[in-house]
């Protein structure tokens, strides 16, 4: 059997991708939480949010340290994969990824080593103001890294000539037609991922009775972020929709499983596409609704995707299926933040074991949200590199061979899997231990100035974290 290197190729970066993806959009939203804690804690010197921000900050310091070391091979997959890609837009996409690296990494380095190694040893306010420029550098990444993938689905700025994008202007490549709305809605996932996992951290607190003065806080303040943030998001996504039936409608018509142009179109909640017969062999829908949503209008006509030729269709059954789950499990968020407003009355929403053990359940949903609406996005340009200027197969590395892909992919699998177990068990022994001990605030001055970044979460590994205490 002969293995094809495009399309290993597309599954390694998909996979490095996926891994890597789960990381900053958790740290982008906890970063900016630390910065709220430490504001809180400047202002009111209450002792309760200097200890969420003691556990928050190493929860960061091990996201971070993850998130860094499974985004720096997507760098190199650029040339070793895609280096006919890499060499056509390396005008635009190689300053972008320089502006990052200069605006966004030199400021996290500067102010990250204060942010984990400061407490106790600068003022709260140096403190507060290095938490804010970390936060502050984890979205001027976002910024420029969503720039350059926004580009390759909605390209403009740019000549295309003899093989070679040539910007003609910055402002417009940079500030491309699906930016603004691709930007939004992952500042908002990573605002809710981050509200949702300190949620259910919180939640498994107050259900073991673990500082609970503290956690009532940190809960409050997340369920009240996101009963507003939660529906905030369905209308940015909605927005984002729009922009995609305007930019890209054959990948809108594979997200709502359309083959034929059609007004009136229903909503299918659920359908089997058969891409070889080019149909849906089973559905289920809601009357009308598709239009409704995507034209504000009952009768108003959604493109299909026989509207494209085959070899220029995207993986139809993918995408339709990431796109349900993600909005599926985002409309659950909806409800469960409903649920915790009604909760609130009477303090219910401390007490009921049974709300506290969803939240636990729901502190993984949003990794799994991104994830699907990552797929959505990313697969639905398929077969396009850029769209409509060039192919997956026109992008890939001409010497790369099926086995030579099949082997790397089989090594980043290896040695992810191993970094995901290392960290996840890692940052599980860090919330089981919990926040620093209220009679032991002011110790920290007494421990040894840690040398390695990850040594800023120092925690007693014992599974009795009593036994931990010094």
């Amino acid at each position: 059997m002969e293995l094809d290197p495009v399309l290993l190729s597309r599954i390694q970066f998909a996979f490095v991708v996926s891994f890597h993806a789960i990381f900053p959009v958790f740290t982008i939203g906890l970063a900016s939480y630390i910065t709220v804690l430490h504001a809180l804690f400047y202002k009111t010197r209450n002792p309760a949010w200097d200890r969420l921000a003691y556990l928050w900050t190493k929860v960061f310091a091990v996201a971070f340290g993850m998130g860094v070391v499974s985004g720096i091979v997507m760098s190199f997959q650029f040339g070793t994969n895609w280096s006919n890609f890499s060499q056509a837009s390396a005008n635009f996409i190689g300053p972008l990824l320089s502006y990052e690296v200069v605006t966004a990494f030199f400021l996290e380095a500067a102010f990250l080593g204060v942010l984990l190694f400061g407490r106790g040893r600068v003022p709260p306010g140096v403190h507060l103001f290095a938490a804010a420029m970390v936060a502050l550098g984890t979205f001027i990444s976002t910024f420029w890294i969503l720039a350059a993938n926004s580009w390759m689905h909605t390209p403009a700025g740019v000549e295309f000539t003899d093989g070679v994008f040539r910007v003609t202007s910055w402002f417009e490549a940079i500030f491309n037609p699906s930016f603004p709305y691709r930007f939004a809605h992952m500042a908002m996932a990573s605002f809710i991922t981050g509200g949702f996992v300190v949620a259910g951290v919180s939640a498994w607190y107050l259900l073991i009775g673990r500082d609970v003065e503290a956690n009532r806080k940190a809960l409050s303040m997340c369920m009240w972020l996101l009963l507003v943030l939660t529906p905030t998001q369905a209308f940015v996504g909605d927005l984002h929709g729009l922009n995609t039936l305007e930019y890209q409608p054959t990948k809108l018509a594979a997200m709502e499983g359309n083959w034929e142009t059609k007004e009136g179109a229903p909503f299918l909640v659920f359908a089997w596409p058969d891409q070889a017969a080019q149909q849906n062999r089973f559905e289920i829908g809601i009357p009308y609704a598709a239009s409704l949503i995507l034209t504000h209008e009952l009768y108003g006509e959604v493109p299909g995707i026989l509207e494209a030729p085959p070899e220029e269709q995207p993986p139809v059954a993918l995408v339709f299926w990431s796109f349900r789950v993600m909005i599926g499990i985002g409309f659950l968020m909806i409800a469960v933040s409903l649920v915790g407003l009604y909760l609130r009355r009477g303090g219910r929403l401390y007490h009921s074991r049974r709300y506290l053990q969803t939240l636990r359940l729901m502190s993984v949903t949003p990794f799994i949200a991104v994830l699907a609406g990552w797929i959505t996005t990313e697969s639905g340009r398929a077969p396009w590199l850029v769209y409509e200027f060039m192919t997956h197969a026109e992008g890939v590395t001409p010497s790369l061979t099926g086995g030579m892909a099949l082997f790397t992919l089989i090594g980043y699998i290896t040695v992810y899997g191993i970094i995901f177990y290392a960290g996840t068990y890692y940052l599980t022994r860090v919330i089981r231990y919990g926040m620093e001990p209220k009679e032991e605030e002011k110790m920290v001055d007494d421990f040894e100035t840690p040398k390695r970044p990850w040594s800023a979460t120092h925690t007693p590994f014992d599974d009795n974290p009593a036994k931990g205490e010094s």
